[in-house]
């Protein structure tokens, strides 16, 4: 049944992907966007919302909620470096607003809303064993630690006519019109292409369950769809088993399609520490509609393609134009945000 959807952050990596598949699915898409990442195309969109609504998520009101059947919430400071370059915007932008927004949406009848959590609040898993939905939480960074605090806010919200649904992502990789280097697989690809070496800034050895950023918006769109009592106040796992690797053997997988790429593992200590295998058996049961259809030598080919295709070039990938904490860093710099992420003009 076709749903009036508000999707947030739709002018970010996955937003116009989400888009494009809510559409295929018959939804009429509202997207709301404050426009960080305008100039960061790769290519143009080749969808567009029904109608766009360009404004903070921290000012949200009654009257962008007004017809909405369904949320699906994916406006944040979106990783982990991000997160980490004002914690308390984290909280402000991650946190509050997404509950804010979540009240709102209760207060004005809308039936579900769809988080876009992360597999990150996991953080480092003791052992090997593969993480499900019921397993402890370890959150390392204020990007981690506000999803999983939205998840616990959200729940609270629960009841009979409001159906939160928490899905999180294994780390997403693929190619959209705003695509992302600061990914790792879409990283260690642009490495290979760009330089002939695939660069892995750790001894390689940490896990890292991944999904296609297609498969990872047809979760949404399955979850638009499910009956509401089947997802009602559910944690979700996104993913698949069989995409749970180590960085190395992603490199390696990297190496075998881009031509006259090696591996260079450097054993630098980053910042990064998390390390967790995930199980995605959960989704495959309360979703049975979701269905994916990528792997990651599809997804590496895809984006090798791309890149060769769409002429990005070696200053394209070492500058700040697909990594968005060097972005929102030089919107800051060259003076058209404030400190608080908000825009110094109204036309921006």
């Amino acid at each position: 049944m076709s749903k009036k959807i508000l999707l947030t952050g739709n002018n970010g990596y996955i937003g116009p992907v989400m888009t494009r598949i809510l559409k295929e699915h018959g939804h009429t898409v509202v997207g709301l966007d404050t426009g960080y990442f305008k100039g960061c195309e790769l290519f143009e969109p080749e969808v567009s919302p029904d109608r766009q609504i360009i404004k903070d998520i921290r000012s949200i009101g009654r009257e962008d909620i007004e017809g909405i059947e369904a949320v699906i919430h994916l406006s944040a400071l979106s990783n982990d470096p991000l997160g980490e370059l004002n914690p308390s915007l984290t909280e402000d932008i991650n946190t509050s607003a997404s509950e804010k927004l979540a009240i709102l949406a209760k207060q004005n009848g809308v039936e579900k809303y769809i988080f876009a959590s992360s597999c990150s609040v996991y953080g480092i898993a003791p052992d090997d064993k593969p993480i499900t939905e019921t397993s402890p939480v370890n959150p390392i960074t204020a990007y981690a630690k506000a999803k999983m605090e939205v998840e616990t806010r959200l729940s609270k919200l629960a009841d009979a006519s409001f159906h939160p649904v928490f899905l999180r992502n294994a780390t997403v990789y693929g190619l959209s019109p705003r695509v992302r280097l600061d990914l790792v697989v879409n990283n260690l690809t642009a490495w290979a292409t760009f330089t002939g070496k695939v660069a892995i800034m750790s001894d390689g050895m940490p896990w890292r369950p991944i999904v296609h950023i297609s498969d990872f918006c047809r979760a949404f769109a399955a979850a638009v769809s499910a009956d509401s009592k089947k997802v009602h106040n559910q944690v979700l796992n996104v993913g698949r088993n069989v995409e749970n690797y180590r960085v190395k053997e992603i490199a390696e997988k990297v190496k075998r399609i881009v031509p006259g790429s090696s591996v260079e593992i450097l054993n630098q200590t980053g910042s990064d520490e998390r390390s967790y295998k995930v199980d995605f058996s959960k989704i495959t049961k309360v979703l049975p509609a979701f269905k994916p259809i990528f792997d990651v030598d599809m997804g590496i080919k895809e984006l090798y393609e791309a890149y060769k295709k769409y002429a990005m070039t070696d200053d394209d990938f070492k500058g700040i134009k697909y990594i968005r904490v060097k972005w929102i860093k030089n919107l800051i710099e060259s003076g058209k945000l404030d400190n608080n992420l908000k825009w110094k003009n109204c036309d921006a």
